[in-house]
């Protein structure tokens, strides 16, 4: 399998399995001399790990992640970025193995069992092996790191929408999101949402989601005009996190149903000689380069494919059967999504930042 590189001067390569004996990344291209400590990365992956409500897969893994090189105490006491590649490592100590046995012949109806078997010739049945949100706790480790190349950028996610529910905008407060299981900002929709999801796991089903991931404090410059645009490549990372299947940027598709006058992000000049926009239907980019403004995107994620509910398909030997998943599964996975989002913006970020540095000091 190719392809599990993502980045230009700040890379991240994942691997692992989501039933091998661990999952970890590379991290390659991040400055020398950056403080990072465990506790700082393991915060973000605090954020995503499985069990913590009875809203996620009850799997229960610590997530405890090992840096195994590519940093150095200082000095003074203090570990810091070398400049070499950093490597991380997270140990799989919850799986269960036997949990898919019933299905390892079937094709789940909705997920990559099929085009995997199709592209490869066979295929890892034990949790779905890279095909599982497993892999993304790589990619929260990995966007911590980021998250200290830029100064001074804020990348904060919150769930807006479950299903056809969506959250109030007046509500919005960004001091809510760490008060309930959904990351929700609206206090209101967080108490429906349990309702509706207590429903949900209770039919056997799932549900899908909508996160928006907002980026405040990115400077102006950050992106390429044509092939390398900075919304180009958030949208290419958040469509790579599994189970996304449509990414907007600021208005987005909303931008069709407006008019120029009202699209337009109209502009004034400030006191202190700087420049104010009006409003931020481009989502703090333009012609694929950072205005200054926040960065605002937001992904939808699919309902889980392994459900309770028996569903039609196939099985590797081309019979027509049905299939129910047993297991541990979310009944939306789009919950554990908003630090995985956050993390792909941030290394889309740093990764940016670092070109823009390179070309333009």
């Amino acid at each position: 399998m190719s392809h599990n590189t993502f980045g230009h001067l700040f890379r991240i390569t994942t691997w692992g399995e989501s039933h091998g004996p661990a999952i970890g990344c590379v991290v390659d291209g991040c400055p020398p001399g950056i403080p990072i400590s465990d506790a700082e990365i393991q915060a973000d992956l605090d954020k995503r790990r499985p069990g913590q409500s009875r809203f996620t897969t009850q799997r229960k893994e610590p997530d405890q992640v090992r840096i195994l090189s590519g940093v150095f105490t200082d000095e003074a006491g203090e570990q810091v970025t070398t400049g070499t590649p950093i490597a991380l490592e997270i140990e799989n100590v919850d799986a269960r193995s036997k949990d898919y046995g019933d299905i390892k012949d079937k094709f789940r109806p909705g997920h990559a069992d099929y085009t995997y078997l199709m592209k490869y010739g066979l295929r890892d049945w034990r949790g779905s092996g890279r095909a599982s949100a497993r892999e993304t706790a790589c990619r929260v480790a990995a966007g911590a790191i980021a998250r200290k190349v830029v100064p001074g950028v804020s990348i904060r996610g919150a769930l807006i929408q479950i299903g056809n529910d969506f959250i109030e905008r007046k509500n919005w407060d960004w001091e809510e999101v760490g008060n309930n299981p959904f990351f929700c900002p609206d206090a209101k929709a967080a108490k429906r949402w349990e309702a509706l999801l207590d429903e949900v796991r209770k039919r056997g089903s799932s549900v899908g989601a909508v996160i928006e991931v907002v980026a405040d404090g990115v400077p102006p410059g950050l992106g390429a005009p044509i092939y390398s645009k900075l919304d180009q490549d958030i949208a290419s990372g958040l469509m790579s996190i599994n189970a996304v299947k449509g990414v907007e940027i600021g208005a987005g598709f909303g931008a069709a149903a407006l008019s120029g006058e009202g699209n337009a992000d109209e502009m004034r000049m400030k006191k202190d000689g700087s420049i104010e926009f009006l409003s931020n239907h481009a989502g703090g980019i333009l012609g694929g380069i950072s205005s200054g403004q926040p960065v605002v995107a937001r992904f939808a994620v699919k309902p889980t494919s392994s459900i309770l509910n028996p569903r039609r398909t196939v099985d590797a030997k081309g019979k027509d059967t049905e299939i129910s998943a047993k297991g541990r599964h979310d009944p939306c996975v789009g919950i554990r999504a908003v630090p995985i989002g956050e993390a792909m913006v941030a290394i889309v970020l740093a990764d940016h930042y670092l070109r823009h540095r390179g070309q333009c000091g």
